[in-house]
């Protein structure tokens, strides 16, 4: 089965056998670090290990509730919803400065996320993507995605070394390894016409499987958590295992964070757009917001963080060429069952995070280079260059930017900075305005 667009092989409507569908979907939870905010953020407030395990549980729960509506209700692409970096720190803030701790968190996380649903309803969303983002802005939203997605790839999953892990240069032959077989898999088609669409499809999961079986030979393989995690257990729910308080300081914090989520995941949503060559359409824009605000509403009720679309996705896809909405409907139910299989989720966290850099490197640059092929069509004069390159500029400065510089600034502007897409988003906006479309 071929689709339209020559780089897919099957499209967002195209139907894929049921048993193909439940592996790629779990090749896409594999390929998202849907585990590292809420690690982060355990580790931050030194929770116990139950307190950390329920976290890390409704976290998945969160994420698949949302993809779920999101794919089949919403905005009805091939999207992956997952927990944002972005409220990190407002989140460990809130739980260091409330009595109420992650019930705080929870209570402004709900009530930010109805307001974002009304803010859908509203309509108002697809006007300011329809008059502010044409596509030379999105395309450059989209490179800035990639391009914000590289160092976390390269440092956070390769470069860095834990005390009982592998060292730097095991990380990075691991990482070579990951990546050298998930180029080899979805390159072989040219070689092995036969065998080219299997190997292509499963390429994410047969680079992360090659990736661990080289970890193992190293003796960098920890395979204890899994023996030791329990098969069934239950994610911390809010109203069971948590208090909701609410109070107007908090719940502003996290609006302002929602309004850079949305920023976030239009540049998402552009990503996927590109890579299936499919323009997004006002409605899908106007549902997606409100997916959005029910996606998160959803994960506050089940104990999670804010969640936003995955960019990962998007270069999964372009990697596999399988574009079908089944195929992220069972990525949104792998979600869930693993929020209740403690085995699973641990198998999942017990995958070394050079492996796991090895594939996300080479995402990363695939969703890029989509934003280049998105622009590639302007006939780039001073005008064109200034609006794509100084964007790029200021999300490669935050990206730099040492976290002492911003220790003085207001809370909200701390949220922005700590977002480049967001930024860099906004900056190409206003780039695109001000400059006159032709030289006087």
């Amino acid at each position: 089965m071929v689709n339209k667009n020559g780089n897919l092989t099957i499209g967002p409507d195209q139907n894929v056998p049921t048993s193909q569908a439940i592996i790629l979907g779990l090749q896409h939870v594999l390929a998202m670090d849907v585990y590292v905010p809420p690690f982060i953020i355990a580790t931050s407030l030194a929770l116990s290990s139950s307190d950390a395990s329920g976290l890390i549980q409704s976290t998945f729960l969160g994420a698949g509730l949302a993809t779920l509506v999101q794919v089949l209700f919403f905005m009805k692409l091939p999207v992956c919803q997952g927990p944002s970096f972005v409220p990190i720190g407002a989140i460990i803030g809130i739980c260091l400065g409330t009595s109420g701790k992650m019930g705080s968190v929870l209570g402004a996380c709900l009530v930010g996320a109805i307001i974002v649903t009304l803010f859908g309803f509203l309509g108002v969303y697809q006007w300011i993507v329809k008059t502010f983002i044409p596509p030379l802005v999105s395309g450059t939203i989209i490179t800035i995605v990639g391009l914000s997605l590289i160092p976390s790839a390269l440092k956070d999953n390769i470069y860095t070394v834990t005390k009982n892990g592998p060292s730097l240069s095991q990380n990075i032959t691991l990482a070579i390894i990951t990546g050298i077989t998930l180029i080899f898999c979805s390159m072989i088609s040219d070689y092995l016409p036969k065998w080219g669409k299997f190997f292509r499809i499963a390429s994410v999961i047969i680079a992360l499987f090659v990736g661990c079986v080289f970890a193992s030979f190293m003796g960098v393989l920890n395979l204890s958590s899994v023996s030791s995690a329990p098969l069934f257990s239950i994610p911390h729910i809010a109203f069971i295992n948590y208090h909701l308080s609410f109070s107007w300081s908090t719940i502003l914090t996290m609006l302002i964070i929602y309004m850079v989520l949305l920023a976030e995941t239009t540049g998402t949503w552009f990503a996927v757009s590109s890579v299936i060559d499919e323009p997004l359409s006002d409605k899908q824009i106007n549902h997606g917001v409100i997916g959005e605000g029910v996606g998160c509403i959803l994960a506050a009720l089940g104990g999670a963080t804010p969640v936003t679309g995955y960019s990962t996705n998007a270069g999964v896809i372009s990697i596999t060429g399988v574009a079908s909405r089944k195929v992220f409907v069972f990525a949104g139910v792998w979600f869930v069952i693993l929020s209740f299989i403690g085995k699973l989720s641990a198998l999942i966290n017990a995958i070394p995070a050079a492996v796991i850099g090895g594939v996300f490197a080479i995402v990363t640059i695939i969703i890029m280079l989509s934003g280049f092929r998105v622009i590639k069509n302007y006939d780039f004069n001073e005008r064109e260059m200034y609006v794509v390159g100084i964007p790029l500029v200021f999300a490669l400065a935050l990206i730099f930017l040492p976290s002492s510089a911003t220790t003085h600034l207001p809370q909200f502007l701390k949220f922005l900075f700590d977002s480049p897409v967001a930024i860099g988003a906004i900056i190409a906006i206003i780039m695109n305005k001000i400059l006159p479309e032709k030289n006087a």
